[in-house]
This record gives structure tokens, sequence and C-alpha cells, in this order.
């Protein structure tokens, strides 16, 4: 693939412009996020089962699965990042998916002859390795996606997600109780051994020329800072990545209480009303994807955060099953409309040599803010009640919206020639 590097066009020669299904880096990306989905709900169900079987319901235990999966993305986003800016990225999504898959079957192994508790580290080094994996799928992307087809690109990738979020419970519950913790992990490895062949048959990656020793990694982690700051619609999209992450992280625990406290239901009842959401997940996937050429991302994610405010506020109101049904249905909805506009104003407003960094700064705002907001959701939600919690959760969705506002009028750029660490 060559780089035509004329002022004002740095599209490849061979980027294709017709239709994204024969867009051979799309379908493989695709195929591959579908086996990697596949592994990773089965995983999530049986490790939770197994780990309250084994556990007998032990809260610390159960809270570990949650801290395996998200700590390494806190901590490991930005240097992930980095590291996905540097390396070629079909080499590095195929190398991690076989290291995956290598520390899983290491994993079953030594539940077979050792401890149980291992079984937090197949999720943990997935983890780990996803850090890495995904940015380079949005480099792959970026370079063979024209700049148009991008926000078409994402909607595809948030339908298959929330196709996941309606089946992959079902799947999960299914594998672990039919065949059991062995099987279960089994799966996933080979699901991950099934991504990296898929990937194996892109073309190449282009060489990159190699850097001097003085573009070194530390050098690199201070340059995708400073680009982040030097533009203002990426610092924009840092004050909502924070505000909108603790606004998920405060209501992110306290769904099962709703269903138990203010609908006065069985706890098995959470089930249908986190299905309801990933249908309306399922149906504002396809929905974006058919308009997603009639209205800018700016705009769209304005839409998604303003209606999670309005849903947020309506479930925390609620008190009949039905209403709160409909309105996890609308909440679904309207969340494709934040991922996916979130992605697209990333991809056309960063240069592909930053792309990598640029998520790792932004990332990591956003998992924070979760965790902190799910730290002191169980402490508030006494003083402050479930209502007051969802409230201020909507509250911070409010600001979030408000904080699209400066984002609106500017322009967007698809692309970078040089990467100027200055406003365009």
């Amino acid at each position: 693939m060559k780089m035509n590097n004329h002022e004002g066009s740095a599209v490849p020669a061979d980027k294709p412009t017709g239709n994204l299904f024969a867009n051979r880096f799309v379908v493989a990306i695709m195929a591959s996020n579908f086996l990697l989905q596949l592994g990773i709900w089965v995983r999530n169900f049986a490790i939770l089962l197994y780990v309250t079987e084994m556990t007998n319901n032990d809260p610390l235990y159960v809270s570990l699965i949650s801290v395996a999966e998200f700590a390494p993305i806190f901590i490991f986003s930005f240097i992930g990042g980095t590291f996905a800016d540097r390396w070629r990225p079909k080499l590095t999504m195929v190398w991690c998916d076989l290291l995956s898959a290598a520390s899983i079957f290491v994993v079953l192994l030594t539940l077979i002859y050792g401890s149980w508790q291992m079984i937090f580290l197949a999720t943990f080094v997935s983890a780990i390795l996803s850090q890495f994996s995904m940015p380079s799928a949005m480099k792959l992307l970026k370079q063979h996606v024209p700049g148009e087809q991008l926000q078409s690109v994402m909607a595809m990738f948030q339908s298959l997600m929330a196709i996941f979020m309606v089946i992959g419970p079902v799947i999960g519950a299914f594998v672990y109780q039919k065949f059991g913790i062995y099987t279960s992990i089994a799966v996933m490895g080979s699901m991950f051994l099934l991504s990296a062949i898929v990937l194996f048959t892109l073309p190449r990656d282009e060489k990159k020329a190699k850097k001097d020793e003085a573009d070194n990694f530390k050098k690199e982690l201070a340059d995708g800072f400073r680009y982040v700051m030097s533009k203002k619609i990426l610092r924009s999209m840092g004050s909502i990545f924070a505000v909108c992450g603790l606004a998920v992280g405060l209501i992110s625990p306290l769904m099962i209480f709703v269903t138990i406290e203010k609908l006065g239901l069985p706890k098995d009842y959470l089930q249908w009303l986190l299905m309801a959401n990933g249908v309306g997940m399922l149906l504002g996937g396809g929905i974006v994807f058919a308009i997603s050429k009639k209205i800018s991302p700016q705009k769209l994610l304005a839409i998604g955060i303003f209606a999670s405010m309005i849903g947020t506020i309506g479930v925390g109101l609620s008190t009949n099953f039905v209403l709160t049904l409909l309105l996890q249905l609308f909440n679904g909805l309207f969340f494709p409309c934040i991922h996916i506009g979130i992605n697209t104003i990333i991809l056309k407003n960063s240069d592909e040599a930053f792309i990598g960094r640029v998520n790792g700064v932004l990332t990591p705002l956003f998992m924070g803010m979760m965790v902190i907001g799910m730290s002191v959701a169980g402490i508030i939600k006494v003083p402050m009640t479930l209502t007051g919690v969802y409230l201020l959760s909507g509250v911070l969705f409010l600001l979030g919206t408000l904080l699209t506002i400066p984002i609106m009028k500017l322009k967007e750029e698809n692309t970078f020639v040089k990467p100027v660490l200055e406003d365009k």
C-alpha cells in the first residue's frame, strides 16, 4: 500500500470506495471480532458461574472478575496504544490473539492439574492484550476505509456488539451448564486461535521506516499527550469521556437493586431488563448504519448522551416493570449513537500515526471515572436513595450533552499529513 504524501491528500492509493462488504479488511476484522465476542461471552458467563459455585457466592471473588477485566484497560490502555502506533497493525493483532489463546490453554491445564484461582488469569491476560489489539484494528480501518464510510463501519461493529448483548448471556450460560468449565475455557481459546487465522489471511502490513534512537518510547508517550491537548476537539472529547464515565459508573452496579427494590421483583427479572437493552442496541445500530451519511458524528454523540439522560432519570423514577423495560429498550436504542459517534470522531480527527495514543489517552479517562463511580455507588446509595443516584447520573449526562456544544461547529479533519501538534 502506498501513501500519497502531497499536502491535502493522504489517502492510500488502494483504499476502496465501493461496497463495505467487498472490503477484505472490513470483512476480516468483522469476522475476527465475531469470533472474539463469542469467546469473550462464553468466558464471562462461565467464569462468573464457576466462581460463584466455587466460593458460595462470595462477593469478594465475584468482584475480582470485574477487576481482572477492567483494571488492565485502565492501566495498559495508553501503553498499548503507544506500542500499537509503533508496530505493524495486522501483525500486532495476530500475535495478540495467538498469545491470548496460548495463555488460555495454559490456564486450562492449570485448572485441570492445579488451582482453580488461576481462572482469573484467563480474563486478565486477554484484557491486557486487547489494549494492544484494539487500537491496531482502528489503524487498519483508518488505512483501508474511506473517511465517508468510517461511521458506517462503526455502526456495523456496534450492531455486532448488540447482537452478542442479546445472545451472549444465553450462549455463555448454555455452554457452561451443558459442558462445564473446561470446555468453556477451551472454546474461548479456540475462538482466539481462529481469530488469529482469519487475520493472518490479510495482506502484509506496509513496512515502516526505521525510527531514530531519539524517537523512543518515552518521547512517543509524551507526544501522544501533547497531540491530544493540542486539538480542541480531542480535548473536548476528554471532558465528555470523564463526565459520561462517571455517570455510567454510578448506575452500573445498581440495576439489580432497581429490579429488587424499585420493581419488587425477583433478581431473575434482571436478565429481561438487560435483554431489552441489548435488543435496543441492535435496533439502534441498524438505524445509525442506515442514516450514517446524513448526520455528523458530533450530532450523533449529543443525541445519544441526551437520550441517556432521559432514559436514566426515567429508570430511576419508574416503579412499573413494563415502563422500566421500555426505558431500557430506549436506552439501548440510543447507546449506539454514543459509541459510533465517539469512534468516528476519533478516527476522523486523528492522524493515523497517533490513533493508538489518542485512544490510550481518552479510554483511561472514561474507565477511570467509571471505576470511581462504581466504587462510590454503593456508598452513596443509602443516603441519596436509589432514585437520587439515578437522578445524579442523569444530571451528569446532561452536563455531557452540554459539553458536546463546543465541538458542533468544529470542522472535521479526516486526515493529517503531518503530525503537527497544533489546532487546525
